[in-house]
């Protein structure tokens, strides 16, 4: 990078924007176990939540939380790369980001698990 910014408009942005997520999404397949067990949890969840789903919101409601388990997966992986580009050596911030960022992948998980129970426990 030449650290001049971006003078591209149109499409020609929205295709360097799509690169650098592709990109992305294929680092993440590729370095994060996590994402791709995470990738096969949703490829069971997500048409199960579309037949299982009553309506529109049901549905959202149970597949919404799995795109977002990825979503915050995707960032805390972002958030481990740049504390590992930082530096090797242990350091309590170090360690405190990352633990937040596992946090961050717990609590959409929760989520995820609360919106499938309460959605089925309305059915009974």
């Amino acid at each position: 990078m030449s650290g001049q910014p971006d003078q591209r408009t149109g499409l020609a942005r929205l295709a360097r924007a799509f690169g650098s997520t592709w990109r992305g999404l294929a680092a993440a397949w590729r370095d994060e176990a996590a994402f791709r067990q995470e990738c096969g949890l949703a490829v069971v969840v997500v048409p199960l939540g579309l037949w299982l789903g009553a309506d529109g919101i049901e549905r959202l409601l149970l597949t919404g939380p799995m795109l977002l388990v990825l979503i915050v997966e995707l960032l805390n992986s972002a958030v481990e790369a740049t504390v590992d580009r930082i530096g090797s050596e242990r350091h309590p911030l170090s360690g405190k980001a990352k633990e937040l960022g596992s946090a961050a992948v717990f609590a959409a998980f929760v989520l995820l698990g609360t919106c499938w129970l309460l959605v089925l426990l309305d059915r009974c």
